[in-house]
């Protein structure tokens, strides 16, 4: 595959599939590092759809990078330090910039406290294969939940002319010690909202998305995405969540390094 743009990771109940890849990862060849600059840096807009009541919709003129220099790898949110070879990548040490936490700053949220944005870290590996690419992460917050997150994702490849197109399709599972800090509300906290209290458990989040790459003329290049997630039960049921799914996206321009 060519260059692409993907952030996945990894959960529990896909072992049953990831282990019938083990004979072709075993089998994978993969490129030495390289202590050179490849892939795309620019800057983009991103924006977050708030599930939370009352609170906006975000959006975000920030840095913006998909690009590999030697052992470090920078995918959109992701920043990882490649380590040994695994399959057709390496095992990552990884972590991730979240939009998860949000401020009590409404006076529909009075009474409640602020949820600290989490800080997730941990491991995970990018495997680019002949069939797709697949990322693989878990990560611990080390912020105030100490919640787990993982995710898996798929992307395939298909060029039309000169546009490239990149279908996701993945599963994000939040134990529910990370749901329950986001979503959650403590007694207390529902003595002085008026919110009723609620507990939330552990969730599996289905995830579909589509990226797309247009060339603007060497070296540079726009790239746009857009995703939806569909909230488990123990999300959606919280009194503080307003939606049933939650979209997200960003466009992008940079500039490639080959």
């Amino acid at each position: 595959m060519t260059h692409t743009r993907y952030a996945m990771a990894f959960l529990p109940r896909t072992l049953p599939g990831i282990a019938c890849l083990l004979p072709m990862l075993a089998a994978a060849q993969i490129a030495p590092i390289k202590y050179e600059l490849t892939g795309d840096v620019g800057g983009a807009v991103y924006s977050t759809q708030s599930v939370i009541r009352s609170k906006d919709n975000e959006t975000r003129l920030l840095p913006y990078g998909f690009f590999d220099y030697g052992r470090l790898a920078v995918r959109v949110d992701t920043l990882s330090l490649k380590t040994v070879k695994f399959g057709y990548g390496y095992l990552e040490l990884a972590g991730r910039v979240s939009q998860d936490g949000w401020r009590a700053d409404t006076a529909a949220l009075s009474g409640l406290k602020d949820r600290k944005t989490p800080i997730p870290l941990g491991i995970g590996t990018f495997q680019e294969t002949p069939y797709g690419a697949l990322f693989l992460n878990a990560f611990v917050d080390a912020n105030k939940s100490h919640g787990s997150l993982v995710e898996a994702i798929y992307a395939a490849e298909f060029k039309v002319g000169s546009w490239s197109f990149f279908p996701q399709v993945g599963l994000e599972y939040g134990n529910a010690k990370y749901n329950n800090y986001l979503y959650g509300v403590s007694a207390a906290e529902s003595a002085a909202s008026g919110f009723a209290a609620y507990n939330a458990g552990a969730s599996t989040t289905p995830m579909l998305g589509l990226a797309v790459d247009v060339p603007l003329g060497e070296p540079w290049t726009l790239s746009m995405q857009v995703r939806r997630r569909w909230l488990d039960s123990s999300v959606h049921n919280s009194p503080l969540v307003s939606r049933r799914t939650q979209d997200t996206g960003y466009i992008a321009v940079s500039y490639r390094f080959r």
